[in-house]
Formats: structure tokens, C-alpha cells, sequence
């Protein structure tokens, strides 16, 4: 099923299946189902489409959803860069930006796959 752009699945829990917008979490989702009188316990196929109605007016006058919340994060991050902020820095870099330390545990922000020998296990061949 398709709400406001986005992909919903079926058969998930309404409360469940609204965590599939960028920028809502499940307490989110919870506070919108109670607010809008919706039970959370129905299946996302079986909304009626006034219950999507409901939801889709909360979501835009309460919330900052999907592209909107993601422009809104990018000019955050641009706006570090441009003070020559530590963080914008540390953005800017492609480091850690929230104090993490690097000598180790930073392979995922920096790109940086292990490429030893002992990794990985070696196909036997039988004789």
C-alpha cells in the first residue's frame, strides 16, 4: 500500500507500519495512532480511508517527514561545514563526528574494509 509517498507494508500493525517513514519511530507512531483515534493493533490494509486521513492531516501539521526532514539535516551538516565547526569538520572528512574513537572500530564511516590475510576462511579442497 502506498501513504504519502512511501511504500507501507500490508499485513504489519498500523503502528508498525507507519515506522516506515524517515523521521518516525515507534513512540511517534504510538502518540499519532492515540491522537487520531486510530487503533494500533489493526493491519495497514485494513485502514479505513478516513483513518488515513486522519493520520495523513497529524503527520503534516506535527511532524517533519521523509524529504523535508532530510533537507532540514543536510543544511544542518552544510551549515557545520561552512563555521569550519569540529563536527562540520569531522563531516566534511568523512570521520566520526560524535567522539568515537578511530585507531579502531571506524571501518564503516571510513570506507576502510579489512583486507588481511587471516580474514575470511579458505574453501578446502577434498582429495
Amino acid at each position: 500500500m502506498r501513504f504519502l509517498g512511501v511504500n507501507i507494508p500490508d499485513n504489519k500493525r498500523a503502528e508498525i507500519a507507519l515506522t516506515y517513514f524517515y523521521g518516525i519511530g515507534l513512540t511517534l507512531s504510538r502518540k499519532a495512532l492515540k491522537e487520531t483515534g486510530v487503533s494500533p493493533d489493526v493491519r495497514a490494509k485494513d485502514l479505513s480511508a478516513e483513518d488515513l486521513n486522519k493520520l495523513k492531516g497529524w503527520m503534516e501539521k506535527n511532524c517533519q517527514i521523509e524529504g523535508e526532514l532530510r533537507q532540514i539535516i543536510k543544511r544542518n551538516i552544510q551549515r557545520l561545514k561552512e563555521l569550519q565547526a569540529y563536527r562540520g569538520t569531522r563531516h566534511s572528512r568523512r570521520l566520526p563526528a560524535r567522539g568515537q574513537r578511530t585507531r579502531t572500530n571506524s571501518r564503516t564511516i571510513r570506507g576502510n574494509v579489512r583486507k588481511t590475510a587471516g580474514s575470511g576462511k579458505r574453501k578446502v579442497d577434498l582429495k
